[in-house]
């Protein structure tokens, strides 16, 4: 927020486990405070978010760079905070203001979107479209068992700076990891969930599926999984065991859905 300032927004099913890491880490007595119970959230995404709500506030949000916030008056409501961020891949919005305006504010948005066909969607939907998109959830491609570099996310992982296993996530990041987060679809006939077991050719296990679904979008079963490195080629034939079947697969390139 400012030099002096930082806003954590949390996976909301770790809202205690990262409450306690961050308490336990503060060696420097900062100032802590969990706001979560008095903070709402609506993510207005997709190519037409900004024509939706830029009428609801003076902020210009239409020139917003990805991943910026600005906080100011939205909806006739004070401070309230507009993130270019979300977990679609489509763009928008992430908005957050206190309970007690929620209901004004949701209907302020779906009023000033109605123009746009704005409609309501939950957890479910919005889990297809990260899932086309490729991005992890955590619980189910990433959580305290995986690193960041067998999840692909070499990315986001910077080593210019010492943090909790830098020196051995550095040392995957070089030397390579035995296992790997991949993309697939589905060639054979079914749908691909959380758990399934990942098959080569020979019938030896070499992985596990952690998301998988009919993509609405795309009309085919894809899915991610951990395989071991060997499998992780594009175009590589797996096969994923839905209840007493292997049905055939093969790795793509992610996202799944190519804009």
């Amino acid at each position: 927020m400012n030099n002096d300032c930082y806003l954590l927004v949390v996976n909301a099913s770790n809202i205690k486990k990262d409450w306690d890491w961050i308490s336990k880490h503060n060696t420097d007595n900062v100032e802590m405070e969990n706001i979560s119970d008095k903070t709402s959230l609506l993510a207005v995404q997709g190519p037409k978010a900004a024509l939706a709500i830029q009428n609801l506030t003076d902020m210009n949000v239409s020139d917003m760079k990805y991943y910026t916030f600005q906080k100011g008056t939205f909806a006739g409501k004070d401070n309230v905070l507009i993130s270019t961020t979300g977990y679609t891949g489509a763009g928008g919005f992430e908005i957050y203001f206190k309970n007690e305006d929620a209901e004004e504010i949701w209907n302020a948005v779906f009023e000033a979107g109605n123009p746009h066909d704005i409609l309501p969607a939950g957890l479910a939907a919005r889990d297809t479209l990260r899932l086309e998109m490729g991005f992890c959830l955590y619980g189910n491609d990433i959580d305290d068992s995986t690193s960041p570099i067998e999840a692909g996310l070499g990315w986001i992982t910077k080593f210019t700076n010492n943090f909790v296993d830098s020196e051995y996530l550095k040392k995957q990041y070089e030397n390579g990891v035995t296992r790997c987060l991949v993309g697939f679809e589905l060639l054979d006939r079914g749908v691909p969930r959380n758990g399934y077991d990942v098959y080569n050719g020979l019938g030896e296990k070499i992985g596990t599926v952690t998301s998988g679904t009919m993509s609405p979008s795309l009309k085919k079963a894809i899915g991610l999984a951990y395989v071991s490195k060997e499998m992780k080629d594009l175009d590589t034939e797996i096969y994923i065991a839905v209840r007493n079947k292997q049905l055939k697969a093969k790795v793509v390139s992610l996202p799944f859905y190519k804009k």
